[in-house]
């Protein structure tokens, strides 16, 4: 196991290397940078003439190696992260990109997890049940639930809801995790009640997804294990048809979904960023988008690489549930002795 670990972490760092250039210049490709935008505030709120304001961007530009060639500002931040753990000064937010990404990354991750933990727990919950009673009308609706849940846009949901509380419900406190009231307060039930009446729009529509796919992937598995000889076998053998659907059918239906962690991390990350850009909700998604609209390339490159590092370890988890929940499966090459 630790060999395999060992072989995944050092081929991680190669596909790192290449997401962190093409990253950078995907994000450097689009015109204008930080100066613009110094140049459009100092217009539109300072007054400046259109020379004084392009003369307070090119020297903010000289000042913060905006100028230098694309190959230099790259392996200045590269060699920061390297060599400092330092990944940049944001432009924008006026401190270092680690302050921005330990503030909001933890939310992030928190609010995603959730989000996982619900979606797999109920999706997987409600595809035993529709599997069980195919063709019934429970498996109907609930067929009906997921293909509505894996197409409709969540960005659009989060819409529909924002405005139902907003227009509709006179809710207020929109786009915070607290109410004012427990702002410096320390943590107590109190203030997680609070917290929970705040962000489970956000979780409710970040999760739908998840769960209409877990649903429908564990219903095709289940049935196509039930269908299985060795299934047959158990039950010919007089087993309870409760102890053959939970022993023996449905840990092999679960490899597509545990396969499927891989990729869900950063699944649920993103969207928890749409929907928490839709409620304004202080995490990435926000970040993201408001450092891509102002040209702070630092910010944007670190979030991005951020999901792409939740992407590895995702894969690296997922193949270690696989052997854990299958001693046929072997890692790192492993063959039975």
């Amino acid at each position: 196991m630790l060999r395999f670990l060992a072989f995944r972490i050092l081929g991680a760092i190669p596909i790192l290397i290449l997401l962190s250039i093409v990253t950078f210049i995907i994000i450097q490709a689009p015109p204008g940078d930080y100066g613009d935008y110094i140049r459009t505030m100092a217009i539109n709120r300072t007054g400046a003439t259109a020379e004084q304001a392009q003369a307070m961007a090119e020297a903010y530009r000289a000042a913060n190696g905006l100028n230098d060639p694309l190959i230099v500002q790259y392996f200045r931040w590269v060699t920061g992260i390297v060599t400092r753990f330092d990944f940049g000064q944001s432009l924008f937010y006026n401190k270092p990109v680690g302050d921005v990404v330990v503030e909001r990354l933890p939310r992030t991750i928190l609010l995603a997890l959730t989000c996982h933990l619900l979606a797999s727990a109920i999706g997987i919950s409600l595809g035993i049940l529709a599997a069980t009673r195919q063709y019934s009308w429970v498996d109907t609706i609930l067929g009906f639930i997921s293909f509505m849940g894996m197409t409709i846009p969540r960005f659009l949901l989060a819409i529909i809801i924002l405005y139902i509380l907003v227009f509709r419900l006179g809710v207020n406190e929109i786009g915070s995790f607290n109410s004012p009231y427990w702002g410096g307060q320390p943590w107590g039930w109190g203030r997680f009640v609070d917290l929970v009446a705040h962000v489970w729009p956000v979780i409710l529509v970040a999760a739908i997804g998840g769960l209409a796919y877990n649903m429908r992937v564990m219903r095709a598995n289940l049935l196509d294990v039930l269908n299985s000889q060795y299934v047959e076998t158990a039950r010919a053998k007089g087993l309870p048809e409760g102890a053959v659907i939970m022993r023996h059918a449905v840990p092999n239906a679960l490899h597509p979904i545990v396969a499927y962690q891989g990729v869900v991390l950063p699944y649920m990350l993103t969207g928890e960023i749409e929907v928490a850009i839709v409620f304004g909700l202080a995490t990435v998604g926000p970040a993201i988008v408001g450092s891509m609209s102002v040209g702070d390339v630092w910010v944007t490159a670190t979030f991005v690489m951020v999901l792409a590092v939740t992407l590895i370890i995702g894969n690296i988890i997922s193949d270690v549930l696989l052997a854990l929940l299958d001693p046929r499966i072997r890692l790192g090459g492993e063959k039975n002795n």
